[in-house]
C-alpha cells in the first residue's frame, strides 16, 4: 500500500525503507530457502541418527499434517504469513518429526524381529498412540496462553500459539483416526 500511495506523490518525493522492516523486504524470499534447509537438516539427522534413509523419509511423511493444521488454524484466525508463523512452521517439523520417530522406532524394532512391515506398523501405533496423545495434549495446554494472549507483542504470540495449538491438535487427530481402524 505504502509503494502503491508513493507512486501518486509529485516528482522529488521518494521512498526509502530501513529498520524492521527493510530487514522484512530483503529477507522475504529467503523462506522457502531456510525451510527446505530446515526440513534437509532434520533429514540429515535422521538418517545420521538412524544410518538409514528410509526411516527418516518415514518419519518426515507426518510433518505435512502438522503443516496443514498451522495453515489452517492460522487462516481461520485471520492472521498473517509473517516471521513468527514462518518461525512456527519450522518448529512444527521438528514437533511432528518427534511423535513419528515414536512410532517408526517401535516398528522397525517389531520388524526386525521378524513381523510383517504392516503388523508392525500397526501395533507400534497402538503402542505409542497414548504416550504421542498425552504430550500432544499437554504441550497444547502450554502453549494456549500464547494463543489467547494480548498486550505487547500479542500478535507474535498469538501467531506461535495458533499453529502450534491446531498442527498438534489435527496432527494427534490424524494419528488417531489412523489408529481406530486398524488397532
Amino acid at each position: 500500500a505504502v509503494d502503491t500511495e508513493v507512486s501518486h506523490l509529485p516528482e522529488g518525493f521518494d521512498l526509502a525503507w530501513t529498520g524492521i522492516s527493510l530487514q522484512e523486504r530483503l529477507s522475504k524470499n529467503q523462506i522457502p530457502f531456510l525451510f527446505s534447509v530446515s526440513i534437509l537438516v532434520v533429514f540429515l539427522c535422521l538418517a545420521a541418527l538412524y544410518e538409514n534413509v528410509r526411516i527418516p523419509f518415514a518419519v518426515l511423511l507426518a510433518a505435512p499434517t502438522g503443516l496443514f493444521g498451522a495453515l489452517v488454524g492460522v487462516l481461520l484466525r485471520g492472521m498473517h504469513n509473517d516471521i513468527y508463523f514462518q518461525i512456527a512452521l519450522i518448529t512444527i517439523v521438528g514437533l511432528s518429526a518427534k511423535n513419528a520417530i515414536l512410532i517408526v522406532e517401535f516398528a522397525k524394532a517389531m520388524h526386525d524381529e521378524g513381523k510383517d512391515l504392516l503388523r508392525a506398523t500397526v501395533e507400534a501405533a497402538r503402542l505409542r498412540l497414548r504416550p504421542i496423545i498425552m504430550t500432544s495434549f499437554c504441550f497444547i495446554l502450554g502453549v494456549i496462553p500464547l494463543t489467547l494472549s494480548s498486550g505487547a507483542l500479542a500478535d507474535a504470540q498469538n501467531a506461535l500459539g495458533t499453529a502450534y495449538v491446531l498442527a498438534y491438535f489435527l496432527h494427534a487427530h490424524i494419528l488417531c483416526l489412523c489408529d481406530v481402524p486398524l488397532g
